[in-house]
């Protein structure tokens, strides 16, 4: 009987660094939060919350590549499917949606209806793309030039992208300033005009993962560069906002930062182009195939 070392080959090792990157998001959205009060203030290290949006970007470029290494190198896959699994399931599906309740949840200080639907569609978002990923592990062998409904990282980009939008709209030069929407027990302080957006956009991300519509699997032309800017996009965001972040106790305040909101918009813009884009044509497989 083979070890466990025995049966893992290298592609497998790059998804369980995906899987301890997701794990990083989630410790440093723990570490975001100093107080559970006032969240919007200097509380909230908002440092962190970009540290853990890195984790989950870098973990999705993992995961773009240990398919790859697993062709090339790795004759046979004895944990890939089931490591693959586990591994998204935490960096794109858990980690994203902790970090929607986390940046826009407040704590429990704003109405419990509030509360209650964004942990429920935290929940949500978790089961549809568990059932996202059994469902690909399923057609993995179709040699299907398409997949059926939003990849599990796809979702993560497309929150990711929202939230820091909706973030740092505030300082963006257009649109409503900080806000306090007078529903809180106690003082929440102000926080994004349109934080409330993230509801129905993390709803509808769900609904898309376990959806039947045909997104195309991005394997060349210009769908492909699009998606590489829309990456190198968030990449850029990401790393700007960790880096002003890091020398200041809130991101909210800090003007600069207006620049970084942009390049957010950008990458929200690219993943709704590629959600709505036409569906490539539908391929009727052989029976051997399927």
């Amino acid at each position: 009987m083979k070890t466990t070392f025995g049966l893992t080959g290298v592609a497998d090792y790059i998804t369980l660094t995906n899987a301890l990157f997701g794990t990083a998001s989630i410790f440093f959205l723990i570490l975001s939060v100093e107080e559970l009060g006032s969240p919007y203030s200097a509380d909230l290290r908002t440092k962190f919350i970009w540290a853990s949006m890195l984790c989950i970007f870098l973990s999705a470029i993992g995961d773009i590549i240990d398919g790859p290494i697993a062709r090339r190198y790795s004759k046979k896959r004895f944990l890939g499917g089931n490591l693959d699994i586990m591994s998204d399931s935490l960096s794109f599906c858990v980690a994203p949606a902790l970090m929607m309740f986390i940046m826009f949840g407040r704590w429990g200080e704003a109405t419990p209806i509030w509360t209650f639907s964004l942990a429920a569609a935290g929940c949500w978002v978790i089961a549809a793309g568990m059932l996202r990923l059994a469902r690909f592990q399923h057609e993995d062998g179709s040699n299907l030039p398409y997949f059926h409904g939003l990849s599990s990282p796809g979702n993560a980009m497309l929150l990711m992208s929202s939230a820091g939008l909706i973030w740092l709209q505030p300082v963006m030069g257009f649109g409503p300033d900080l806000v306090d929407h007078g529903w809180c027990d106690v003082d929440c302080n102000k926080h994004p005009f349109f934080d409330f957006l993230i509801l129905p956009i993390m709803f509808i991300s769900g609904a898309l993962m376990i959806s039947d519509r045909r997104l195309s699997k991005l394997k060349g032309g210009v769908d492909m560069k699009l998606s590489i800017l829309q990456m190198l996009l968030l990449l850029i965001g990401i790393s700007t906002a960790l880096i002003l972040t890091g020398l200041t106790e809130t991101a909210i305040e800090t003007e600069d930062l207006g620049r970084t909101g942009w390049l957010f918009f950008g990458s929200f813009l690219l993943c709704i182009y590629y959600i709505v884009k036409p569906q490539p044509p539908s391929v009727k497989l052989n029976v051997s195939e399927e």
